[in-house]
């Protein structure tokens, strides 16, 4: 019985705790999106690691997925075959696929 009344009483007072919770009101929304479009402009803003000048070091902290190994794996092949000719050359290092080199395409470039 206990139980029941309990339920009964409860139910009704969660019920309109999620439906306060939901109806925020409008404005809030509109303080997100100046924040958003700032964390977009610095992301933006940040230059272009070059793969012909970029040592391990720089291409380790600037880019996603990439360690201390495969720094200096990209290091050693633009070393031993001279320059890169393009962004997609970075395929032809062991252990750097397409899923990788599409994550950090923006923030590379070849001069």
């Amino acid at each position: 019985m206990r139980k029941n009344l309990l339920t009964a009483l409860l139910l009704p007072l969660v019920a309109s705790l999620s439906f306060t919770v939901n109806a925020a009101p409008s404005n809030t929304t509109t303080m997100v999106e100046p924040m958003a479009m700032v964390a977009q402009a610095s992301q933006q803003a940040t230059p272009l690691v070059d793969l012909n000048s970029a040592d391990a070091l720089t291409l380790q902290k600037e880019l996603n997925g990439i360690g201390k190994t495969k720094a200096e794996a990209i290091v050693a092949y633009r070393e031993a075959h001279g320059p890169f000719g393009s962004v997609d050359e970075l395929l032809e290092i062991k252990g750097i696929g397409n899923a990788l080199l599409e994550r950090n395409r923006d923030k590379l470039k070849v001069q």
